[in-house]
């Protein structure tokens, strides 16, 4: 199997869910092929350096395998290999989320009257 989609591909490596999540994604340009944006059609190659930002975290890989079906995880993880930079930088921001956590990921929406009130209280 030489010719897998890129949408195909990030599915199978399970870094999107579904592969319209990947599809949207590469669309957008949250992901990147040797820095250029692609589109979803492209063909990956193994040695391909990829930058992919998912959301959630940010991942700087190389292409060690081809697939397009979506198995176990360690099989997905076999596909590819994480730069060290890559690797640093997650480990950093997920320090850093740890520390440092968003005030606004705990308030789902509007806030309830208990809810301001206990906003007031808490910024006097």
């Amino acid at each position: 199997m030489d010719n897998v989609r890129i949408d195909k591909w990030l599915w199978a490596a399970r870094f999107f869910k579904t592969r319209s999540l990947a599809t949207d994604a590469v669309d957008t340009g949250r992901v990147k092929l040797d820095g250029d944006r692609i589109k979803p059609a492209r063909a990956v190659k193994l040695g391909d350096l990829l930058a992919i930002d998912n959301g959630s975290d940010a991942w700087e890989v190389v292409v060690l395998g081809i697939s397009d079906k979506r198995g176990a995880a360690p099989v997905a993880r076999a596909l590819y290999e994480e730069t060290e930079a890559s690797i640093v930088k997650r480990e950093n921001d997920s320090q850093a989320r740890r520390l440092f956590p968003e005030p606004a990921s705990t308030i789902k929406g509007r806030p309830t009257k208990r809810d301001r009130r206990q906003l007031g209280r808490a910024g006097e």
